[in-house]
């Protein structure tokens, strides 16, 4: 897999990019997405991020995360070879993310991990406008989320997604 990863948010202490990289690998995997699958995450400052959500959502001020998908990849059923290509961009607002996790007394590096894994769920197509899908996103979410943390030693509970 292609993930890259940029930090252009000016947020301190900087976000651990390897970390983010390895969650998105991990979730890709999860996922059954095609190996040569392309990603990008970038994490933007708060104008950065607010200019995007206006141009793109016709939404004024600064959100969490913005997904961008490019080929509509979708997980492959199992037993099914998934098919390459690009599955967008992701944008995440680290000063956002610190805001929410303070809320959800959680730390700002798992609400970032929690929003890319949000992000990569709306490129592969999932969505929360009604209750189910909600349901389904939050769960999935979740439960990608605490079994990437406990693989790497970390908190046995994920942190509360705090994303509408």
């Amino acid at each position: 897999m292609t993930i890259e990863v940029h930090d252009e948010s000016g947020f301190a202490p900087p976000p651990d990019l390897s970390e983010i990289s390895a969650l998105a690998t991990f979730v890709l995997d999860q996922m059954r997405v095609h190996p040569g699958a392309e990603l990008n995450v970038l994490l933007g400052d708060e104008t950065f991020i607010e200019n995007l959500h206006i141009e793109w959502m016709d939404l004024e001020g600064p959100t969490d995360v913005l997904s961008f998908p490019m080929d509509e990849l979708r997980p492959a059923p199992i037993g099914e070879t998934p098919r390459p290509g690009t599955l967008g961009d992701i944008v995440v607002c680290p000063q956002v993310a610190a805001r929410q996790a303070l809320r959800a007394g959680h730390s700002t590096a798992e609400e970032i991990l929690l929003l890319v894994t949000h992000g990569i769920l709306h490129l592969l197509g999932f969505d929360h406008v009604e209750e189910a899908e909600k349901k389904e996103m939050f769960d999935l979410q979740r439960d990608l989320l605490l079994k990437f943390l406990a693989s790497r030693g970390g908190p046995t509970q994920a942190p509360e997604p705090t994303v509408a």
